[in-house]
């Protein structure tokens, strides 16, 4: 004879804890992070972190355009790649859409007949710019066998360097009020909630999101199942070099300006900001609400220590010291997982 156990029930823990949004856990990590800076202010500079207008409005600003490529680069890791190029593409990206902004009263417009340009031109150049890389990084990518890391790499180089070539080093001014007014104000950060927004919706209520956790999850599989994985892995880098080069007009249009040094270091703070919101780099694993709040930790944490008056080297390498911990935390969960 057989004794059937019964079966356990789940604890008040495990209960509470289902109930919860998933993003629980990294939203209290911010609120933590935000209350010690505040606490930190009083006791090292005598006045508050967090009651400051102006410091916040720039903490939001700083946090807009990381976010917006970091929605593309969310993307890309969830089908275990990832994207080097996003912050040289923003460089590309910024002066095309600067040099087709430019105004009359410019003292050496790049193209003389195209000045006071209707605003739409440049966005729309600047735009397809970030597509156009996409594009090339996913062919590379599904065409050639290149892993993502060698194929954006070189892209990362190649879009400095035509940057860099495109400008001849001079910064590009005199834009446009029509233009900059993307940049002003709350706009970048109207922006990247829409965009966020879009793509919320995109990966949690569509075909295409199903596909790309599937792609994620397991390549094999995904192509078994009858999923045109090439497809959708270029439609990923595409939207990921789209996201670059939208951000790549808002921060010209907010700086009123275009350079070639625009963007440097911005990829790692997008990787940084999806990796701390909890997207997995073994992929199949991540989410557009979590990247956002990893973006405002960022934010916070380099507002933060400018406030305390930590030295701009050390703040590097802490952040670099919390990169490597979220991607040692990450491998940790997964192999626990396994």
């Amino acid at each position: 004879m057989t004794t059937s156990q019964p079966a356990h029930a789940p604890s008040l823990y495990t209960n509470v804890k289902n109930k919860l949004p998933k993003d629980t856990g990294i939203f209290l990590v911010m609120v933590g992070i935000a209350l010690i800076f505040e606490i930190s202010g009083w006791y090292v500079r005598d006045q508050s972190f967090l009651m400051n207008p102006g410091r916040l409005v720039l903490i939001i600003l700083q946090v807009a355009i990381i976010g917006i490529i970091a929605v593309g680069v969310t993307q890309v890791i969830i089908t275990t790649g990832i994207d080097l190029s996003s912050g040289s593409v923003i460089a590309l990206a910024a002066v095309v859409a600067a040099s087709l902004a430019q105004t009359s009263d410019s003292l050496s417009p790049m193209f003389p007949s195209l000045v006071n340009m209707p605003m739409a031109v440049p966005i729309v150049a600047g735009v397809g710019v970030g597509l156009l890389c996409g594009i090339i990084n996913g062919l590379l990518i599904t065409k050639t066998g290149i892993p993502p890391f060698i194929a954006t790499l070189g892209m990362m180089v190649s879009a400095r360097g035509l940057a860099q070539y495109y400008t001849q080093g001079n910064p590009i001014s005199f834009l446009s009020d029509s233009f900059t007014a993307i940049g002003q104000g709350a706009m970048p950060v109207i922006i990247f909630l829409v965009v966020a927004a879009i793509f919320h919706i995109a990966l949690k209520h569509t075909r295409y999101g199903k596909y790309v956790y599937a792609i994620g999850g397991n390549m094999t599989s995904a192509k078994v199942s009858g999923i045109n994985v090439n497809k959708y892995l270029i439609l990923v880098y595409t939207i990921a070099g789209g996201l670059a080069g939208l951000a790549g007009v808002v921060l010209a249009a907010r700086v009123s300006t275009g350079q070639s040094s625009m963007g440097m270091s911005y990829e790692l703070d997008a990787i940084a900001a999806a990796v701390i919101g909890g997207s997995s780099l073994m992929g199949g694993v991540g989410r557009i609400t979590g990247t956002l709040i990893g973006a405002v930790i960022l934010g916070l944490i380099k507002s933060g220590f400018t406030f305390v008056g930590v030295d701009a080297y050390v703040q590097d390498i802490i952040k670099g010291i919390i990169i490597v911990s979220a991607v040692s935390i990450d491998m940790y969960r997964n192999r626990n997982k396994r």
